[in-house]
């Protein structure tokens, strides 16, 4: 890959249409954008996102994370910008770059338009293992999107826009897991992962930037400027992959350690894993009554405004579908707390525990127990000082626990008692 790419090429083709179009961002200040992108931008999947908060319910918990997968989305897009243009400012070849381009930055865009209400707080007793994902694909499959990818199609002579969206939006890696099978070369692999990359996503970076700015937790800033200055295509054990040079290693132990405390601070919080907790069972419930999933028309109907209206309306019915957890999320004397489960406790430990202290079985509930995880570190290539490609793991000793906890939730006059056994075991 000794192909040196020019910007000029990218800034001056005959095919790229003006970014005359701007928005400011509290994160990343003007982000531009262009008539195509404007289109999916004031598509009515897209203005959904204004109503989805990218947190979920964590708001109760930290007031100032009322920001949207709207203004993730755009980030996200802006971001994946900056990494397309460091990387192909380098030696690596690539075709059709312009195309490629307009291709993530509409994927950027596209890339969580299938998010449930309340982002990932019901998604697993909701979507199961295709998660969020198939609805994105549908969505971006669907008549609503038709004419914006025709559009594209036209302006660039490409047949495969749909397809080549699907493939940037979703990754290789969570198509596969969806049964869908689309075929990606070798750079198409490369460039998915700028959008979702597990390490290096644009999806990744803004999200933790994002959410440490509106919650007030700094934890999740990190150099991300150093970050994506060092970022480079490598060919490492036969396969290409998106690296970065020695310089930048540091930059890339700060985003995984970003991630390992937000997981403590926010993601993993015991008041937040509580109001998700009640959200999620209120969610599983209340969709039982409703043919939300029978199409896409109806699923995207559905954001957090409505049900934030149902949950108040349920919270004053003692009869109403989800009450309990309706009263558990407006009224907080009743909120379930959740506590963590030491190391080496299992279910039948719980039922023993609960069985000694009268806890009613409405009045608790174990979380399904999960194998546990290994510790994390740095996996991708790096390029040397002397130019050798290298695992990370050769250039840094960091590595964090993955950050899964198993939780019990519980009524508010077990919570002493429980906690008091926990802190006697073993």
């Amino acid at each position: 890959m000794n192909i040196t790419l020019q910007q000029d090429c990218i800034e001056n083709s005959s095919f790229r249409l003006s970014r005359s179009r701007k928005i400011y961002d509290a994160v990343h200040g003007f982000i531009r954008f262009n008539p195509i992108e404007q289109m999916l931008i004031d598509s009515s999947p897209f203005q959904r996102l204004h109503h989805i908060h990218q947190l979920g319910i964590a708001f109760i918990v930290y007031p100032g994370a009322t920001h949207t997968r709207f203004e993730h989305s755009l980030g996200t897009m802006e971001l994946a910008t900056q990494i397309f243009e460091r990387i192909t400012s380098k030696e690596f070849s690539l075709p059709d770059a312009p195309y490629w381009l307009q291709i993530i930055r509409c994927a950027a865009l596209c890339h969580d338009l299938g998010h449930l209400p309340f982002s990932h707080d019901a998604e697993k007793t909701l979507l199961g293992k295709a998660g969020h994902e198939e609805w994105t694909r549908k969505a971006i499959e669907s008549e609503e999107l038709k004419p914006i990818w025709s559009e594209l199609s036209s302006s660039f002579s490409k047949s495969d826009v749909t397809i080549d969206v699907l493939k940037m939006a979703i990754g290789q890696k969570k198509l596969v897991e969806m049964g869908v099978n689309i075929h990606f070369s070798p750079l198409e692999t490369v460039l998915s992962q700028i959008v979702t990359g597990d390490f290096f996503g644009a999806d990744r970076i803004d999200y933790l930037l994002r959410d440490a700015q509106c919650t007030g937790v700094s934890y999740g800033l990190f150099d991300y400027h150093q970050l994506i200055e060092m970022l480079c295509p490598l060919l490492f054990e036969g396969q290409l992959q998106l690296g970065i040079e020695e310089n930048g290693v540091e930059s890339c132990e700060a985003l995984l350690l970003a991630r390992h405390f937000m997981h403590q601070r926010v993601y993993q919080y015991s008041s937040v894993k509580a109001y998700k907790f009640h959200v999620s069972r209120f969610m599983g419930r209340f969709f039982q009554t409703n043919d939300a999933f029978s199409s896409l028309e109806n699923y995207l109907q559905w954001s957090d405004c409505e049900i934030l209206t149902s949950l108040r309306k349920a919270s004053r019915d003692p009869m109403a579908l989800g009450h309990v957890d309706a009263a558990g999320l407006m009224k907080r004397e009743k909120r379930f707390k959740a506590v963590s489960i030491k190391e080496g406790i299992g279910e039948g430990d719980l039922k023993e525990i609960q069985c000694n202290l009268k806890i009613p079985d409405d009045a608790i509930y174990f979380e399904p127990f999960c194998s546990k995880e290994k510790s994390a570190g740095l996996c991708f290539p790096v390029q040397t000082r002397s130019g050798a490609v290298v695992s990370a793991k050769e250039c840094s000793k960091i590595s964090v626990p993955e950050n899964h906890v198993q939780w019990v939730y519980l009524t508010p006059e077990f919570e002493k008692p429980f906690r008091e056994v926990m802190e006697r075991w073993g």
